[in-house]
């Protein structure tokens, strides 16, 4: 990582830091979001920070995205960061004109599209209430297209995940878009598999702060006169979350290099899978170190570990990779040790 990108993600920490406390993340449990920090985020250049200078962006690269992505996960922050970067990634990528506004997206299949009018539902789109566009898959007699969709002609039906993000239905009725040309099926995994890595992000900066809550409080509790964290028990639990964050990290920074060096065998899928494990294990464990604290609305515990279990559910999850990846090796005449230990190029024999 360059100086330059350490600079922009030193200064989005601290805005973070400042702006996002546990009063902020609440607001979404009462339909609202943080308007002040988004306005931040747009104003220095965070939102375009991938975008092509052509596009009126910074001509970063996913890498710088990517981290970016992981600090909104890091501090929980109630913005539609994510899903607008996204939704002007596949944009962009599909040679269609970026959106300057809040944008979400969906890769679902949903959305038919007849005489050049779009018709059909989409559930749990993230952000749609709050969104001036939607990016979507539209199904035509052609094949599959991307479509930049106006809300305004859109019916919302709000809804949310278990963490109280808005997670809507949205229901076309002869609607018009903007459409990219016909998408291969290459195109489409592509996708697939950046917005695997975006949901990665997020959980990776999830899993540390949720690493450092423990680590905090562990200190700061006492128990027969002593911080618990001198306690064997503890020590032990700390050094399992310790584990499953260092794991979540090198997963995270090895899907960033896969994409930068553009080598994509499985590297996202592995790490989508691994992922499940460090859910589980770091739920699970903190919430124990915490004890009857952990589970109450007033320790902010329960806004990463509800993060967590919600987006292990959303977008393309562990069970399309795992599926994919079986799927590669019954298909081809590959040595499955060769395949586990060595680069991709050396597994399937001629």
């Amino acid at each position: 990582m360059s100086e330059m990108k350490e600079m922009i993600l030193d200064v989005a920490e601290r805005m973070l830091e400042d702006r996002v406390t546990k009063d902020v993340v609440d607001v979404l449990e009462k339909g609202d979001w943080s308007k002040d920090t988004w306005t931040l985020f747009v104003e220095n250049g965070m939102v375009s920070v991938a975008l092509s200078e052509e596009h009126g962006g910074a001509g970063g690269d996913l890498e710088d995205l990517l981290n970016l992505v992981r600090l909104t996960g890091k501090y929980a922050a109630p913005i539609p960061f994510a899903e607008t970067t996204f939704a002007n990634f596949i944009l962009e990528t599909s040679n269609l004109a970026v959106v300057d506004k809040i944008a979400t997206y969906s890769l679902q299949d949903g959305f038919i599209s007849q005489n050049n009018q779009i018709n059909g539902v989409l559930h749990n789109v993230p952000w749609a209430r709050h969104a001036k566009y939607l990016v979507a898959l539209v199904q035509s007699n052609q094949g599959v297209h991307v479509a930049l969709i106006d809300l305004a002609n859109a019916t919302i039906q709000p809804s949310t995940n278990l963490a109280s993000e808005p997670r809507d239905t949205v229901i076309l009725n002869n609607a018009q878009a903007h459409s990219s040309a016909v998408l291969s099926d290459e195109q489409i995994f592509y996708f697939k598999t950046i917005e695997t890595a975006f949901k990665i992000a997020l959980m990776t900066g999830a899993i540390e702060k949720i690493n450092e809550l423990s680590v905090q409080y562990s200190k700061e509790r006492e128990q027969f006169g002593r911080p618990i964290h001198r306690f064997q028990l503890v020590q032990y639990q700390i050094a399992q979350l310790a584990g499953e964050t260092a794991i979540a990290i090198a997963a995270f920074n090895n899907v960033c290099a896969a994409i930068q060096s553009q080598k994509l065998l499985h590297e996202v899928a592995f790490a989508r899978i691994r992922f499940e494990d460090a859910i589980s294990t770091v739920a699970s464990v903190s919430h124990q170190l915490h004890a009857a604290i952990g589970t109450t609305h007033e320790h902010a515990l329960h806004q990463y570990t509800r993060r967590l279990w919600a987006w292990r559910d959303e977008g393309t999850n562990a069970d399309f990779w795992s599926e994919h990846i079986a799927d590669y090796l019954l298909n081809r005449d590959a040595e499955l040790w060769a395949y586990l230990t060595k680069t991709a190029q050396t597994v399937v024999k001629k």
